[in-house]
């Protein structure tokens, strides 16, 4: 799994981002691929979504962590590709999305290109009691780098890894939510010192 790519964005077109990393470039499919247009030429961090099947493999790219994860929990519901997918994400933001699954607001789920009242059934079947509890807070938002330098992209990064780590370990999105506040006060751009304080936390 490609978690995520760094390097310098090349080009943008109204499905895609094009980034150059290590002379490899990386066509990246995202829901609104011009939120990076202003960071043309410049060095930049998506996280990725790695689509493998038989006859394709597909990038699909995201800004912040919580549309990475939404993104792979819609294409476990039956009916919804990674065009359904992308659809929701470019016209909602997470938390919005989130509070209507818990609602059973299938009106407002049928609001989205390729989604009727079927389908919308099947994403609160689904998703409902399943999603991460950090959506609703932010918990799991990573930083807008458009406006942040690199050392902060490292960092966010690194706490990913370090959350995703303790997810592993068998923490719950719970326990993982009251921490993170703590967390994003650190800096630090690897995960172990992210994990050894989360840990201490989590002991207290």
């Amino acid at each position: 799994m490609i978690a995520y790519i760094k390097g310098n964005l090349e080009a943008v077109n109204e499905e895609a981002v094009i980034v150059e990393a290590n002379g490899v470039g990386y066509e990246i499919i995202c829901a609104n691929p011009f939120a990076f247009q202003n960071q043309l030429g410049e060095e930049v961090l998506i996280y990725t979504y790695h689509y493998v099947r038989e006859d394709n493999q597909t990038l699909f790219g995201f800004k912040k962590t919580d549309d990475k994860i939404l993104f792979s929990k819609l294409l476990n519901v039956s009916g919804i590709g990674p065009k359904g997918a992308l659809a929701v994400l470019a016209s909602v933001r997470v938390e919005e999305f989130v509070s209507a699954i818990e609602r059973e607001d299938d009106k407002f789920l049928t609001q989205f290109p390729g989604i009727g009242k079927k389908t919308a059934r099947q994403m609160i079947l689904d998703l409902k009691g399943k999603l991460p509890e950090g959506f609703a807070t932010g918990a799991f938002e990573t930083v807008d780098e458009s406006s942040n330098p690199e050392a902060v992209q490292d960092q966010n990064s690194a706490l990913e890894e370090a959350i995703a780590a303790m997810k592993a370990l068998g923490y719950s999105d719970r326990e993982i939510k009251a921490i993170v506040p703590s967390l994003k006060q650190e800096q630090h751009e690897s995960p172990d010192p992210y994990i050894r304080k989360g840990l201490a936390l989590m002991m207290k």
